[in-house]
């Protein structure tokens, strides 16, 4: 039932089919009735509208046309119904709509001659091919080429691309085109450019090789295969070249319209060079070999510039120029020859030359031969017998017919010197490891006259055609195989019985040889011998009308050959008297020419190939035409050779077709290109694919295109191939129409078509559904609206009749009331008429009365009124007047107070400047005054110092004095000195308290002082705050006018100059690169030379090597790189636990961190406050000590901060020696010796602890004791206040008073210590509780947090959110633990430090105890102020001595691993190194300096150039270098470059040396790093580029698949690789280079250049892959490209680099893809294309709508039309010429300034990187 089906589906109603037209081979007509089986006839519409009956029978249907979403396929293969219609119109439509000119057919490129030059070839399209599989990207020569070497690798096979077609057909193009692509990619990797030589020899063979025809200006008149040899790194080492059959009679005969080889018109065009006036050439026209074909130009060729370049060519492959001018003497003596006049002699059998013919004198000049031998043997041959030999005379035609042979054998000889000189340039002594061979060779010919040159053609193409079917054939069987699916012998044309027919045994070339044998053969004996020896034959016929000619059957079409000139062609007979002429030539060069076979063998490769390359032409053993061999003899052994060379490689093949006779670009004739397909074998590749399965889908591809025709439980079914097996099982009953393989399904022909149309129909099913509800929706709310639209006219008219009811009641109403009102009134005016008249009578008796009182009234009232106005209008007139002049008064007042202004204003105008200058002057005196407070403030600090030095002294005379009372009391014992003393002590404590109180006036004037200054400072801030705004509104007002022309002006002026620096800056920086890769090539050689000095043998690596690597994976934390315990911590935190290197575990530690530090802060924050309210309520007190208290207890501040301070310096360096004493007897001091000291010093320590309680507990007695006899004095002072002390009247003694004052001051200030330090810790303790409560209500709200989330679950997701919260909680205990553990020990290992330090102290303290007695002191106060000497700090400098310059390079260059320091500073090495480097200055030494630098830059390129794929050392040294160039600008010394630098960094400047120079040399070095990181990135990410942006499915569904046909096939990739990529495969590794560049300290300058390179490669590759490829231009590409962008945008914005440029880069790539989603039909959508797509070039915006390919047959194809309406559009536009970008442009790069907040004096250097040979200075 459904064989029954398919077969009647294909010819319904309105199916398209292809029938037979004269004019245009096929045409396309649609059935417009359905075909029964048994109808002659079928009802066809054409086009054109027409109807047609088609008469028809069973087995001869029409052919069907393919769908249109199939048209227009990279692929013919792809095409779901295979024949001849189908292939020209899909390469019609490819040609003439899309422009493109290349089609895969199976295995074959199919090319088509455009006739005019595309911009397809450049070095950017060949990089882009560069490493894609065949069939990903659009069809090219290129992948082609890339193909063949990519099996060559991978394969290690030979390779062969066979390029064939029509005279003008392109061959030699696209074989120069491929050549040019394996120079390019497979570049020589030594100086000898041998891939230029390649490329070298194809003008030189084309200038002797090439002629214009009829159907080509530059046609190879020869047949070419190019060995290319590569060594096994795959670069290109020497090229071979064999030849075939040279059209040798084109040198002596052209047809109409024909030319010689272009070398003889480049040699005329160039004649008048003065080298060569010795030829005596002129032009062309002159000379009959060069004259016969008509015009001697060819339109657009430069003969002169062609010969030009063939020069070149000939000395770039090393030809001498004495060679070269012998060759064009030979050259040029071919035309003189060609121009000698022979006559005939009277008899007619004989024939002379003229006499003084020029012609054969230069013909004999210029070879160096005999004029006399030469004129003779011209015209005169001779013969040879058994018995003697004669002379002979030549009739004029034999003599002609010897002069053309003589040219035609010169020629030939030369031209195989030549290759054969080609060939010696291009040999090289390198092993070949393989090669890759381009054959370019002539097409199948047949024309009106086919004679023995197109039967050799033909004859070559039979060979080539069988080879190439049987290649297809094992293709398609390997193929098979390999999807492991069974398969039947395919039947292919096999003809092997045509090619028996021309070279077997008495075949045609063996009948021809032995007709040449015979003494008196002629082509007709030959002809008669072949109609008798081959009639029988298949492939052989005898014309009915002649009797000299033949016709042979081959593959592409029966060709009749004409008998004449066989014989003579394949004798190709040369006299011997002439040779021998030319062998003695004075001339080296000619005498070889014609030797025997000594220099006709060219030199084979010496490498190992995998077959023997032999020459194409046999040495040729003697000049004896007996024993010469035939033409066609040789022909056959060339062929024969070459088809061994073929069959030993992987054969690529290219197919050139013509599309017109006329030569016309763009211009598609449908007869020849289907004569030329059917020729070189493209329709019998379709032949053998539809005979077997052509239309291959892979599971993934069929599944994502048919699962619209599946069911939801074969959906849910998670394995896709059993899903797809029933799938074809359902819609599909006959099993031999398709089969499943292992990877792929195969389809017979017509069976992709089939499912398509079962597609389209679920489809349209799928489309009339939605329609029909759609319309039903419509429907219903038209039929709403309509019955809402009836209710409301329906209400709208029932009112208007109520309304009008209304009325007519309201009027019947109306007109009663008006009758009865009219009624009314006419009754009431009667009455009134009646009233008024007595009213009349009335008013007039009464106004007479009235109206005489009214007069004198009158009167009176007038009186008044006019009084009244007189007064008023004087009023008023006085008013106006005083109004009139106030008003004129104030017009002139304001009119010059507004002139006053205006003039004022014009003088603010014009002197804008002025305010500026006041501005900055101002500006200047607020700096002075600010200086000045400076200093004034700096003079206040020196005041205050003074004057604590004057109290200080002040008090050291009081105690002097006080001693000296002391003595004098003792000795005088006298009341009255004691009286004048305590005199003297009294005006000294009032002389102190005017000092204060001097002081204190001081301190007020200068704070008034001060104040004053504060509020002028902020008046004259306010005055010129005033003045910028006034300076800015007048600005404004002056440049609104000018304001577009100055900013135009100044982007213009900017944008020229940012343009000039960008171009400085990018040509700079290519200097640097070329510098590099010069510097690199040096490196390379240096090493080769060393390695051939080397002797051969086993070679050990030095032992250093082993031990570069450690085994551990992170550093070790020694114990003396330790200063405290806070650095402890923080070593700990950073080098982490023992698997830091795990993202989760950082990322927790961080977090924890982070928290620590903000509660810290937070704490910090507290502690500052609480201080500084401490503070404020300190100097709110008010001090009730009297003065010499307060001095006495400045005095005892300063002293015991003195002692601290010395106690504390003391510490620091006991802690120093004490690390070098552990670092010096680290490896020498014995375990057990280290416990018994440690015991020891445990034991002295116990005791000194003990002492240490004792003397505290002595001082808490003595502190009660004063304490207690304070308060008992206050009390006894409080009870009895009049009362009199108890000693009162005893003589008190002044030491007594002074010390019962002291002890009191002492007990005092120990109380205050006491309460001080109490309170403190309660409030710490308090501030720790309330710490300790936010963190736990913290804690609190996240549980609670957590609580709530989980609630919000599912029971399963609970379980799992419980799991991986307990996981991390438990995470963080493990890591608190592990860091409080670590601490703890840290703290041990800081202890036992300060043990030893303590036990050196107490050994110090005993020694000086038994030298030195303690002298007794008193038992009061006493203050020891203890002297010390001064430690000298660190200045950051780093001593070394010059023998250890080498091991500091090693250690900290050349050994270094990034991961070593990585808990460290960043950029630690460019730290020390600069420390180095300041130590060199300091010392002056500028010989350290220069070699210290000079060792490091050598060290880093040594380390990049061995880890030149590492981007993990690449950007380690980036930063380092970065930062050591940022160092030697820092502390250059340079004003410029120490803005941000603090004192202390000041200090560390250089002061000796100026180091410009090595910081132009680091920046060159940083460069050429910055070059290196981005060729690494670019590598690990172009790989993922296309499948990631292009390819794969980010929106999932969306994209749909099209069929491919033979795309990705086997034989193209690698097994088993899968190379897709996702676009999170691209961020993650985004993300590492960015964390990497981070954790090295990069400048986030520069890792922004970086990403927006980075970016910059990514559009490039995306749209030149977008540019080159049919299959990703469609609406689904384009928002799958889109989604892509965002997510790259979206990136950015979280790694804030959106700032860098890097998003603007992939502006090219957002338009092209806005253009795939834009609509393409109307004029409106080419202008808003138009509009949009600015980032676009014209050509890339044609080439993506010429690519643009439907993935459904709802979508339309881009017309035409509407191309050239977007063209039209964009014709003005001034795009550059190039369709792609260039991927391998590099935007120049910057390093600004980036200063360091580090001093160098903080910077520590661990033990692990070995360099305790540093001693810090």
């Amino acid at each position: 039932m459904t064989q029954l089906f398919i077969g009647t589906w294909r010819h319904m109603e309105y199916t398209r089919v292809w029938i037979p037209d004269k004019e245009e081979v096929w045409r396309s007509a649609e059935i417009i009735k359905d075909y029964k089986e048994g109808d002659k006839v079928l009802q066809l519409k054409l086009e054109d509208e027409s109807v047609l009956e088609y008469p028809v029978a069973p087995a001869s249907l029409p052919h069907l046309r393919n769908p249109d979403i199939l048209v227009g396929e990279n692929d013919l293969t792809a095409l779901s119904y295979l024949h001849e219609p189908a292939v020209l119109h899909n390469l019609k439509v490819r040609f003439l709509e899309s422009n493109h000119i290349y089609t895969y057919c199976g295995i074959v490129l199919v090319a088509i001659n455009p006739y005019e030059p595309l911009p397809i070839y450049g070095e950017d399209v060949i990089y882009a091919y560069s490493g894609q599989n065949m069939g990903d990207m659009d069809p090219h020569i290129f992948a082609v080429a890339e193909e063949a070497y990519k099996q060559m690798a991978r394969d290690e096979k030979n390779q062969s691309i066979i390029v064939s077609g029509e005279s003008g057909a392109g061959k030699t193009v696209s074989a120069k085109y491929a050549m040019r692509y394996f120079a390019t990619v497979g570049g020589s990797s030594s100086e000898t450019n041998v891939e230029e030589k390649v490329l070298a020899s194809s003008p030189i063979m084309e200038a002797i090789g090439n002629a214009k025809t009829t159907r080509n200006d530059n046609s190879s008149r020869f047949g070419k295969y190019i060995q290319i040899g590569f060594d096994k790194r795959y670069h290109i080492i020497g090229a071979n070249m064999r030849t075939y059959l040279l059209e040798k009679s084109r040198v002596v005969f052209q047809a109409e319209d024909e030319r010689n080889y272009h070398i003889f018109y480049q040699l005329c065009a160039s004649s008048r060079l003065p080298e060569f006036a010795d030829l005596s050439l002129s032009q062309a026209e002159d000379f009959f070999y060069t004259s016969q074909g008509g015009d001697t130009v060819i339109d657009g060729v430069d003969d002169a510039d062609d010969f030009e370049k063939t020069r070149q060519a000939f000395t770039l492959l090393g030809v001498k120029e004495s060679h070269q001018m012998s060759i064009f003497n030979i050259i040029a003596s071919i035309l003189h020859l060609g121009n000698i006049e022979i006559i005939s002699e009277r008899d007619g059998e004989s024939s002379s030359l003229l006499k003084g013919d020029k012609y054969l004198n230069n013909f004999c000049t210029l070879l160096g031969v005999e004029h006399d031998q030469m004129d003779h043997w011209l015209c005169h041959r001779k013969l040879v017998t058994t018995s003697e030999t004669y002379v002979k005379n030549m009739s004029i035609q034999q003599a002609l017919n010897a002069r053309n042979a003589l040219a035609k054998h010169i020629y030939a000889q030369l031209f195989n010197w030549i290759v054969q000189h080609v060939n010696k340039a291009l040999h090289t002594t390198s092993k070949q490891h393989s090669f890759i061979g381009v054959l370019d060779i002539y097409g199948f010919e047949t024309f009106e006259i086919n004679s023995f040159e197109q039967f050799c053609i033909n004859y070559a193409n039979e060979k080539l055609q069988q080879q190439f079917n049987s290649h297809v054939f094992k293709l398609e069987q390997e193929e098979y195989m390999k999807e492991q699916i069974p398969w039947t012998l395919i039947d292919f044309y096999d003809n092997q019985p045509c090619i028996d027919l021309i070279e077997a045994k008495l075949g045609i070339l063996d009948l021809l040889d032995e007709e040449c044998k015979v003494p008196k053969g002629t082509d007709q004996n030959w002809a008669q011998k072949l109609y008798d020896r081959h009639s029988s034959s298949q492939h052989f016929k005898k014309p009915r009308m002649s009797n000299i000619s033949f016709i042979i059957i081959h593959f592409a079409d029966k060709v009749e050959y004409q008998c004449d000139g066989f014989l003579e062609k394949n004798r190709d007979t040369v006299y011997e008297e002439q040779i021998n002429i030319l062998k003695a030539s004075k001339y080296q060069l000619v005498a070889d020419l014609f030797q025997d076979g000594k220099d006709l063998v060219p030199p084979t490769p010496s490498g190992k190939s995998k077959i023997n390359v032999r020459p194409a032409k046999p040495a040729i053993k003697n000049a004896n035409k007996e024993h010469k061999k035939t033409v066609g003899h040789q022909f056959r052994n060339s062929l024969q050779l070459l088809m061994e060379t073929l069959n030993a490689t992987t054969p690529h093949y290219v197919r050139c077709i013509k599309p017109n006779d006329e030569k016309l670009a763009f211009s598609f004739d449908p007869h020849r290109a289907v004569q030329q397909l059917r020729a070189c074998g493209v329709l019998e590749t379709i032949r053998i694919s539809a005979a077997g399965y052509p239309s291959r889908w892979t599971y993934h591809d069929f599944f994502n295109r048919y699962r619209v025709l599946m069911n939801k439980r074969d959906l849910s079914q998670s394995d896709k191939k059993i899903t797809c097996k029933n799938l074809m099982e359902n819609l599909i009953k006959d099993p031999d129409k398709f089969q499943f393989g292992r990877t792929k399904i195969f389809f017979r022909a017509g069976q992709v078509a089939y499912l398509e149309k079962l597609r389209a129909d679920k489809f349209r099913a799928a489309t009339i559904m939605i329609q029909k509800t759609v319309r039903g929706w419509l429907q219903r709310l038209k039929y709403k609206r309509m019955k809402a639209a009836a209710i409301t006219i329906q209400r709208y008219t029932r009112g208007y009749l109520a309304r009008r009811l209304t009325d007519h009641l309201r009027k019947t109403k109306a007109a009663i009331c008006l009758q009865k009102q009219y009624r009314m009134i006419r009754i009431y005016r009667i009455y009134q008429i009646i009233r008024r008249s007595a009213i009349t009578i009335q008013s007039f008796t009464r106004g007479m009365f009235d109206r005489r009182a009214y007069r004198e009234l009158l009167c009176q009232h007038k009186a008044k009124v006019i009084q009244k106005h007189l007064r008023g209008w004087i009023a008023r007139k006085n008013f106006v007047k005083f109004r009139c002049a106030a008003i004129v008064i104030q017009c002139y007042y304001r009119r010059m107070m507004a002139r006053r202004e205006l003039k004022q204003l014009k003088i603010e105008a014009r002197s804008a400047e002025h305010f500026k200058k006041l501005s900055v002057g101002m500006e200047n005196k607020v700096v002075q005054l600010q200086r000045k407070i400076d200093e004034q403030n700096k003079e206040h600090k020196d005041l205050k110092e003074q004057l604590a030095s004057v109290t200080l002294t002040r008090t050291t005379e009081v105690e002097k004095l006080q001693k000296q009372l002391e003595k004098q009391r003792q000795n005088q014992q006298d009341d009255n000195q004691l009286s004048s003393l305590q005199e003297e002590i009294e005006a000294l404590r009032a002389e102190l308290a005017k000092s204060k109180d001097e002081r204190k006036i001081t301190e007020d004037l200068y704070m008034n002082e001060k104040q004053q200054l504060q509020q002028r400072i902020s008046e004259l801030e306010d005055e010129n705050t005033q003045l910028k705004e006034d300076n800015e509104e007048l600005n404004k007002r002056n440049l609104i006018r000018t304001e577009d022309e100055l900013t135009q002006s100044a982007l213009k002026e900017n944008q020229e100059i940012q343009k000039d620096l960008e171009e400085e800056r990018a040509r700079y920086q290519n200097l640097v690169k070329e510098y590099t890769r010069l510097e690199q090539r040096y490196d390379n050689l240096r090493e080769e030379v060393t390695i051939i000095k080397q002797s051969p043998g086993h070679r050990r690596n030095p032992s250093n090597q082993s031990s570069l690597e450690s085994d551990s994976n992170y550093p070790s934390i020694s114990t003396s790189e330790i200063g405290d315990t806070e650095d402890t911590v923080m070593e700990v935190e950073e080098v982490g636990l023992e698997k830091a290197a795990m993202d989760m575990t950082l990322f927790l530690k961080l977090q924890k961190r982070v928290r620590e530090l903000e509660l810290e802060r937070k704490k910090l924050q507290n502690q500052l406050d609480k201080k500084e309210q401490q503070e404020n309520k300190k100097s709110q007190v008010i001090e009730t000590v009297n003065d010499t208290d307060r001095d006495t207890d400045i005095a005892y501040n300063n002293l015991k901060r003195q002692e601290l301070e010395s106690e504390n310096k003391k510490l620091k360096n006991d802690l120093n020696e004490l690390r070098k004493a552990i670092a010096d007897s680290a490896g020498d001091t014995d375990p057990n010796e280290e416990s018994s000291g440690y015991t020891l010093l445990l034991n002295q320590l116990k005791s000194a602890l003990e002492e240490l309680e004792v003397r505290k507990e002595e001082v808490l007695i003595l502190r009660t004791q004063i304490v207690n006899s304070a308060q008992k004095k206050d009390s006894e002072k409080n009870a009895d206040s009049d009362a009199n002390w108890t000693n009162s009247n005893k003589e008190m003694d002044q030491d007594d008073a002074i010390e019962a004052y002291h002890g009191v001051c002492e007990t005092n200030r120990l109380l205050e210590a006491q309460l001080q330090a109490q309170s403190q810790q309660h409030e710490d303790e308090v501030e720790a509780l309330s710490d300790q409560i936010e963190a736990l209500k913290e804690e609190l709200e996240k549980q609670q947090q957590v609580l709530l989330q989980a609630m919000q679950l599912s029971p399963e997701a609970q379980v799992e959110f419980g799991l991986q919260y307990e996981i991390t909680r438990l995470t963080n205990e493990n890591l608190d633990l592990k860091e409080l553990l670590e601490k703890s020990e840290k703290n041990e290992k800081k202890l036992k430090k300060q043990l030893k330090i303590y036990l050196k102290k107490v050994q110090e303290s005993e020694g000086s105890a038994d030298i030195i007695q303690p002298e007794r002191k008193r038992p009061e106060l006493s203050r020891q102020v203890t002297v010390q000497r001064i430690e000298k700090d660190f200045q950051g400098m780093l001593e070394f001595y010059k023998e250890d310059e080498p091991l500091l390079i090693r250690n900290l260059i050349l050994d270094l691993k990034p991961q070593l320091i990585s808990t460290s500073v960043p950029c630690l090495p460019a730290y020390i190194l600069f420390m180095c480097i300041r130590h060199a200055d300091y010392v002056n030494d500028d010989q350290k300096v220069h070699s210290l630098l000079t060792s490091t830059i050598n060290g880093i390129k040594k380390v990049l150039k061995k880890q030149n794929e590492d981007f993990q050392m690449t950007s380690f040294w980036l930063s380092n270098s970065s930062r050591l160039l940022h160092c030697l600008k820092q502390y250059s010394g340079d004003e410029g470059f120490m803005t941000s630098n603090s004192s202390k960094q000041n200090d560390h400047c250089l002061r000796n040396f100026d180091l410009t120079e090595y910081r132009q040399v680091l920046s060159d070095l940083s460069i050429q790093i910055y070059q290196q990181l981005i060729k690494i990135a670019e590598g690990l990410l172009q790989p993922m580029i296309v499948s990631a942006m292009l390819e794969n499915e980010s929106i999932q569904g969306l994209s749909g698949v099209k069929p491919t046909g033979y795309r990705k096939r086997s034989s193209s990739m690698v097994d088993g690789g899968d190379n897709s990529y996702s676009l999170e495969a691209v961020i993650r590794q985004l993300n590492l280079l960015n964390s990497i560049m981070c954790e090295h300290g990069l400048d986030p300058e520069i890792i922004q250049q970086v990403f927006k390179q980075l970016f910059y490669m990514i559009n490039a590759v995306a749209l030149n892959n977008l540019l080159l490829r049919k299959d990703v231009c469609s609406w689904s590409t384009g928002m799958q490209l889109r989604y892509n962008i965002s997510q790259l945008e979206e990136w950015l914005r979280g790694k804030n680099l959106h700032n860098s440029g890097a998003a603007q880069t992939m502006e090219p790539l957002i338009h092209a893809a806005q253009l795939l989603q834009l609509k393409k039909k109307t004029q409106e959508d080419s202008e808003a294309i138009c509009s949009l797509c600015t980032a676009l070039t014209t050509q890339q915006i044609v080439k993506i709508l010429n690519l643009y390919t439907p993935v459904n047959e709802f979508e339309e194809r881009v017309t035409v039309s509407f191309i050239r309406s977007i063209q039209a559009q964009l014709q003005d536009r001034k795009d550059p010429p190039q369709l792609l970008l260039d991927s391998k442009y590099m935007f120049p790069v910057l390093f600004p300034f980036n200063p360091s907040l580090i001093t160098l004096d903080t910077v520590h250097i661990p033990d692990s990187l070995s360099l305790k040979f540093l001693n810090k200075v």
